[in-house]
């Protein structure tokens, strides 16, 4: 059975610098780093980072929550991402945007002020 999202994994080709990107845009150093593996925890999940992986803008696209979307939006472009998707409301108050990050992948955030981090178990 699926219990929901654990992990979103992003192809790095070059890790070190990956991972200090992300370090950046998470305000937090991994919990795991391994030359084979850095992984973050976010609000009860996972990003992971991975070597010689393919990045991309196409496949499975999660979105990460944020509290103020325009701001975080704002903010990784200021980090030397580039704008893929801007700020959309996607109706009822739940807003979406997406980057590509300086490696080449999508990053996506989200603001829905209806999930309730409550219920990830």
């Amino acid at each position: 059975m699926i219990l929901g999202l654990r992990t979103a994994i992003y192809p790095a080709n070059d890790l070190a610098a990956a991972k200090q990107w992300y370090a950046q845009v998470l305000n937090q150093q991994p919990y795991f780093d391994e030359p084979f593996y850095v992984g973050f925890q976010v609000g009860g999940f996972e990003l992971g980072l991975v070597p010689d992986a393919q990045a991309g803008t196409s496949g499975p696209q999660p979105l990460w929550g944020v509290a103020d979307i325009a701001a975080a939006y704002a903010r990784l472009l200021e980090l030397g991402a580039k704008p893929l998707e801007p700020v959309t409301e996607v109706g009822g108050g739940i807003k979406v945007a997406a980057v590509v990050d300086p490696f080449g992948n999508r990053f996506a955030v989200i603001e829905n002020p209806h999930f309730d981090p409550a219920n990830v178990r």
